[in-house]
Formats: C-alpha cells, structure tokens, sequence
C-alpha cells in the first residue's frame, strides 16, 4: 500500500516539554506509520518547540504549506501540466491517548497561528488497540499474564488496575472506555484516575480495595510526552502499588496516527503501482 501522490503531510503535534527522548519516540511512532503506509509524508511539530532542535508545531506546518506551492511551481517550470494545490498542506494528529482540553486549546492556536490550511484530527482513544497496548505494558512489568488463555500465573499479577490519566474528568470518562476493553481482556476491575486531580488517584485505589481488590497496579494511559515529570511516581505512592510504563512507541500508537489522519482525508490507501483514484 502506497500514500497517493500529492497527499497532504502528516504532522504529528508532540505536546509536553521536548527532549532528546521524546524526539526519539515520536520519530519512532512516525517510523511505524510510514511503514504502513510507504510514501507519507510526515513531520513532527514541538507544542513547546524552538526555532532550532525541536522545531514549534506553527513553524513546520507553515513550512509544510510553502513547500507543497514550491513543488507546484516546480512542476509548472519543468513543463508539467499539474493541477493547483486545493485542500489541506497538512494534517495535524496530536500524539495524545485521550482528551485534554488546556493541551488541545493550544493546538488548535498553533494550527491558527501557522496561517496555513491544515487539517486538525481527534487524539488517539478510546481504542481497542490502546488496550492492547495497556495489556502489553502491564505484562511487560509483570502485573499481568501476556496471555489469559495461557495455563500459568504471574506471581505478582494485579487483581485491580487504577487507569492513570491527565486532562481532568473529561480525560477520566474517555480512559474508562478503554478501560472496560482492558477489565475484559485481563478479567479483573479496572477504574480510570485523574493524576492531575488532587486525591484521585488515591480514592480509585481505595474504591477498589474496598470491592476486594488486594493487590493493584497502576496504569498509565499516556504516551508519555504529555506526563509532567514526577507525576506517575507520586500517583503510585499515593495508590501504594507498582506501575506500569506509559504507552511510549508501541506500534498501535503509530497505526492509530495514521488512521486518524486516513480518516480525516477519506483516504483509501492504493498498492502501490496501482492508479490513484
């Protein structure tokens, strides 16, 4: 399967503070969607960025824009009959599990601010694949059977999960959708926690012991960029129980971007050699 010619880029919109280790993940979840799709184009644009290493989000989609009118002129000079370019240069997908309202206000003011014509998608969840992604973290930390069908235990396996999130009670109802995939995959209760809402955390821990939960993990339904530093650790303290990694670069992440921005054009993808309707 094949980008069509002429489509839009992707631009993945990285929030949280940039570092060399959330380049290397979003340059990983940007690999993974050009390996489904052979041919994209794509960018990553920094929420917080700079006019140097992590460039700002407005910059490269600006950037996006003049680079799709010079390749016309190009093609005009060269003697190519070409048609004008019409619709989106870009389309944003915020690298976001699920909503936050402070973080998407802002992204849709760098999309103003860029001036140009750009398309701007939903965030990643709900999503069966995020829960598979939650399953994969929690059994790669050894809170969770890999397999449920498989005849053996894990030791330390969890009997109750606490789905760790940011972006307030919104955030809190879009995780606990993903979060009944999960209980059903693992067969055991799983109840969504704001981390950014003083004693959320804590009281989800609680309602859960209460209903006989003994042994609980916490699980972040984050990428990870958009978690402020020492936020998990804190949680985890306040639940008392072991955690999970974030989301980061699992593959899922990287389909989920490119579905979204598939979605968002209509785009059927074309093998490749195959004319594109």
């Amino acid at each position: 399967m094949a980008a069509p010619e002429g489509a839009p880029a992707l631009v993945l919109a990285v929030p949280g503070t940039p570092s060399a280790a959330v380049r290397s993940l979003a340059e990983e979840v940007v690999s993974i969607a050009r390996s489904e799709l052979p041919g994209l184009e794509a960018a990553i644009g920094f929420l917080d960025g700079d006019e140097s290493e992590y460039p700002e989000l407005s910059a490269v989609l600006g950037r996006a824009a003049a680079l799709r009118v010079e390749r016309y002129e190009l093609a005009r000079a060269a003697g190519r009959e070409v048609a004008e370019p019409e619709g989106p240069a870009a389309v944003v997908v915020p690298l976001l599990a699920g909503p936050d309202r402070a973080l998407t206000d802002r992204i849709q003011q760098a999309v103003a601010d860029s001036g140009a014509s750009v398309g701007l998608t939903d965030v990643l969840g709900p999503h069966p694949l995020l829960a598979e992604a939650l399953h994969v973290r929690l059994s790669e930390a050894g809170l969770a059977r890999a397999d449920r069908a498989r005849l053996f235990t894990v030791a330390t396996a969890a009997d109750g999960i606490v789905l760790a999130t940011v972006g307030g009670e919104e955030a809190v109802q879009a995780a606990g959708i993903t979060g009944m995939l999960l209980a059903a995959r693992l067969a055991v209760p799983v109840m969504a926690a704001a981390l950014d809402q003083e004693g959320s955390v804590a009281a989800v821990a609680e309602q859960l012991r209460g209903s006989g939960s003994l042994q609980l993990a916490l699980a972040p339904y984050l990428i990870g960029p958009e978690l402020a530093e020492g936020l998990l650790e804190d949680a985890a303290k306040a639940a008392d129980c072991p955690v999970a990694e974030s989301l980061g670069a699992y593959p899922a992440v990287g389909k989920l971007v490119l579905s979204q921005y598939t979605t968002a054009l209509g785009i059927v993808p074309q093998p490749q050699g195959a004319p594109v309707r």
